[in-house]
């Protein structure tokens, strides 16, 4: 006698196998499986085992299930990531227009330090990139699994970001600009503090002593320090009318590149009347009605030079003396000029307007003394001997006196024997 136990299962909603257990009068057991949806259940199937082809597409069909299930977490997982992306790229557009808005409301609100601000705005930035490269890796991995990516939203994070980018640089490059601009600011009001506590420090010292303590009103230098644009010294007295002239003086100076303008005198429509410069690489110039001679001296060495210039205008002739030793001549500069009169004589500056517009790279640096000027060309012999300390003449036109020298900007007035120091240093 045959005994029968069935049941009906479903499997994935796909097809239903009745699974029919059963036991012969003889002890034999049957099982009888796969049958399909559309035939009848409750029909006896003969047992049969399950074909290959069946268990095949069974697990296909688990395997699709389990493929479909993993790119559905992938995807919610990547719709939060960019919901979360587009928050803060939202957020830190907010707070860079709210940024640029406040700089420009007010100075007090630039950082004091601009670097901490850069810092923070590189580092939001390479935050950005990295969850942007984390999430087209992400994407990368979905397209080998099959999964779909939304590609207009990853083109639209894109360029919102590249928009950004480019803000945060215009703010980095604002941001160094204010930096190096107050930078300058507190740099010059240093230079402008230290002259001015300088020149205060020297008055006072002045003060106490009762004045410079000069044993003749000729033995002092006017000390230029510093190579800035407010820092001179100017001869009270202009010149006249000339139509020759010889300028001596001592100085020194250790200045480099070039020593700059030891004096300048300029005139109502032409500011180079008369200028003795050494600007940069180039060579010692004597202008005369901004036309130029090159002079062959060389005074940058830090040590104490005589220095005296001739000329003529008379077919121009000029001389060139160092230390008594006249080392160039020329002719051919300005001839036929006369020095205008009603001018101002400055000394350590070159003047690019009557009396100003200073420029600090032209600016002497050093020490100037004996500053005389003669309406005539005089004899070598006489070059000679104030060049060793033999004699001293002091000039006929402008003379080197502490009553017709004033300084200006922090330049110092020190007391000075000339020739002792000279002989000390050399």
């Amino acid at each position: 006698m045959l005994q029968l136990f069935a049941g009906l299962v479903c499997v994935y909603g796909l097809m239903c196998v009745r699974v029919v257990y059963g036991q012969s009068e003889k002890g034999e057991r049957f099982l009888c499986t796969a049958v399909p949806i559309d035939q009848d259940s409750s029909c006896p199937v003969p047992a049969q085992s399950a074909s290959p082809q069946e268990e095949e597409l069974r697990n296909t069909i688990m395997q699709l299930r389990e493929t479909i299930l993993q790119q559905k977490e992938t995807i919610i997982s990547q719709l939060g990531t960019i919901h979360e992306l587009t928050s803060k790229l939202s957020q830190c557009e907010s707070d860079s227009e709210t940024l640029r808005k406040s700089s420009k409301d007010t100075m007090d609100d630039v950082p004091k330090d601009p670097n901490d601000t850069i810092d923070v705005l590189g580092k939001t930035m390479q935050g950005l990139k990295d969850r942007l490269e984390n999430l087209e890796q992400q994407q990368m991995r979905a397209n080998v699994s099959g999964a779909s990516f939304p590609n207009e939203l990853r083109n639209l994070l894109q360029r919102r970001l590249e928009d950004l980018e480019s803000q945060l640089l215009k703010k980095v490059t604002e941001l160094e600009e204010e930096k190096s601009q107050l930078y300058n600011e507190s740099v010059a009001h240093r230079l402008r503090t230290d002259s001015t506590l300088n020149s205060l420090i020297n008055r006072i010292s002045e003060l106490e002593k009762g004045g410079p303590d000069l044993k003749s009103p000729e033995n002092f230098k006017v000390s230029l320090p510093l190579r800035t644009n407010y820092l001179f010294g100017q001869v009270k007295k202009s010149l006249p009318e000339m139509y020759a002239f010889t300028v001596c003086m001592w100085l020194k100076s250790g200045s480099s590149p070039g020593i700059g303008t030891p004096f300048s005198y300029g005139v109502p429509g032409q500011a180079n009347e008369i200028v003795l410069i050494e600007w940069g690489h180039n060579p010692i110039e004597l202008l005369i009605n901004d036309k130029v001679a090159q002079l062959p001296l060389s005074l940058s060495d830090g040590r104490w030079h005589h220095v005296c210039i001739t000329w003529t205008t008379r077919d121009g002739l000029w001389e060139a003396y160092q230390d008594g030793q006249r080392l160039g001549s020329g002719e051919n500069l300005a001839p036929w000029h006369p020095i205008k009169p009603g001018g101002v004589l400055i000394l350590g500056q070159e003047q690019d307007v009557v009396g100003g517009r200073f420029d600090a790279t032209q600016a002497f640096v050093g020490d100037l003394s004996h500053f005389n000027i003669w309406d005539r060309v005089l004899r070598s012999t006489d070059i000679l001997s104030m060049a060793n300390c033999s004699s001293y003449v002091p000039g006929n036109v402008v003379s080197w006196s502490d009553d017709n020298i004033e300084v200006f900007g922090g330049a110092s007035k020190m007391p000075l024997e000339l020739c002792e120091e000279r002989l000390f240093n050399n």
